[in-house]
């Protein structure tokens, strides 16, 4: 049974006007819940109505050849935040696909009052996210940024290791009395291997 609050999600999602395009013009809105592997594929009509689900390969090429043949009208594609978030939204808006990158948290938060979480139930979910606009958009850094951001992380997180290393030869070597002064880099090494020696 769905709790109050859901009840009142529900209804707001319900409550935004849709607007009505000459016929022939109809607006489409697709929602992409992407995984490693496979995305799967929602698009709906500026009422709601489904038009069309399915999946594909989670690759650019795969997914733009699907969106130009199950909506080429449309108005807005997105997706949540997540690890091929960036490289997928770089790849798509080159082929001009008005793809947006949507807040993983809250569309979390949006989609939690759906019954039956699924793959295919969050991408029609999605769909509805951004055919109603209620949405957080996601600024997706540029990919010059976005290379120096994951050196950046990558020296970090070796610079850790290195350190966690270094702690650990130091605490086995305690364990006999053999004391040295910190030291970095090769002056560890050397040092190590002199106290061993």
């Amino acid at each position: 049974m769905r709790s109050a609050s859901a009840a009142r999600k529900v209804r707001y999602l319900q409550s935004f006007p849709q607007s009505r395009e000459p016929e022939g013009a109809m607006k489409q809105y697709v929602g992409l819940d992407v995984s490693q592997k496979e995305t799967s594929v929602c698009v709906v009509d500026e009422v709601g109505q489904v038009l069309f689900e399915g999946k594909a390969k989670s690759d650019p090429g795969a997914l733009t050849a699907l969106l130009r043949k199950r909506a080429p009208q449309a108005e807005r594609i997105g997706f949540e935040t997540g690890a091929m978030a960036s490289w997928l939204w770089h790849e798509l808006r080159r082929v001009d696909l008005p793809v947006v990158c949507i807040d993983a948290r809250h569309a979390h938060a949006a989609l939690s009052v759906r019954m039956n979480k699924s793959d295919q139930n969050d991408a029609r979910g999605l769909a509805e996210l951004v055919r109603v606009g209620w949405y957080r958009e996601v600024k997706v850094k540029s990919e010059e940024r976005q290379k120096i951001r994951t050196i950046l992380i990558a020296r970090s997180r070796l610079v850790a290791i290195r350190r966690d290393i270094e702690n650990q030869v130091r605490s086995l070597i305690k364990e006999y009395g053999l004391l040295f002064p910190r030291a970095i880099g090769l002056k560890f090494r050397n040092q190590v291997c002199e106290l061993l020696g």
